[in-house]
C-alpha cells in the first residue's frame, strides 16, 4: 500500500515540475472531461486524498474550494500542508485495518458498507485516473506528459 502512495506523491510533484513550464492560463484552461482544468484537477487529486484519510480518522472533512488556490503555488502549499497528516496514516498501516468496516451514507438514506482496505485502494487509483487526464491534456497542448511508469522510480530496492 505504502510503496503506491509513495509512487503517487513522486508522480504528483513530477506534474508540478511539468506545470512550471507551462503558462498559467493553459493551467487554468477549462478541459474536457475530469473536474476542469489542469490546476483544478491537481487541487482536486490534494483534497480528496485528505478527505478520506479525515474521514476514516473520524475528522472533520476540508470544505475549501479551488477558488482559493488556483496557481501552482497555492495548490503545492495545500498539498505541503496536507501531506504530514496522510503519510502519518499511510505509514501507520497495517493488515489489521484493511477488513475495518467504512460506513457510507448513500443519497437514498441507506448506508453502504466497504472497508478500509478498499477505500485505500480507492484513493491510489483515484489519482491514477486523474494523472491519465491530466497526460491527453498535456498533448493537446503539444508537451510531453509524466511517465506513469512505476517501473524505474525506485520505489522498491532489490535485495543484492
Amino acid at each position: 500500500m505504502e510503496v503506491m502512495f509513495r509512487y503517487n506523491w513522486m508522480v504528483r510533484e513530477q506534474w508540478y515540475q511539468w506545470c512550471e513550464e507551462v503558462a498559467e492560463a493553459e493551467l487554468l484552461r477549462r478541459r474536457t472531461g475530469g473536474v476542469g482544468s489542469i490546476l483544478q484537477t491537481l487541487f482536486h487529486v490534494v483534497d480528496v486524498e485528505w478527505s478520506w484519510v479525515r474521514v476514516l480518522q473520524g475528522k472533520p472533512d476540508f470544505q475549501e474550494s479551488f477558488d482559493g488556490y488556483s496557481t501552482l503555488e497555492k495548490v503545492r502549499q495545500l498539498d505541503r500542508e496536507f501531506r504530514p497528516e496522510v503519510e502519518s496514516f499511510v505509514y501507520a498501516w497495517n493488515d489489521s485495518l484493511e477488513s475495518h468496516p467504512f460506513h457510507d451514507p448513500q443519497p437514498d438514506g441507506t448506508v453502504a458498507v466497504d472497508t478500509w482496505g478498499e477505500v485505500m485502494r480507492h484513493m491510489i487509483a483515484h489519482q491514477i485516473h486523474h494523472m491519465g487526464q491530466l497526460s491527453v491534456w498535456s498533448r493537446e497542448i503539444g508537451k510531453k506528459p509524466v511517465s506513469a511508469n512505476v517501473i524505474g522510480k525506485g520505489l522498491i530496492p532489490p535485495n543484492l
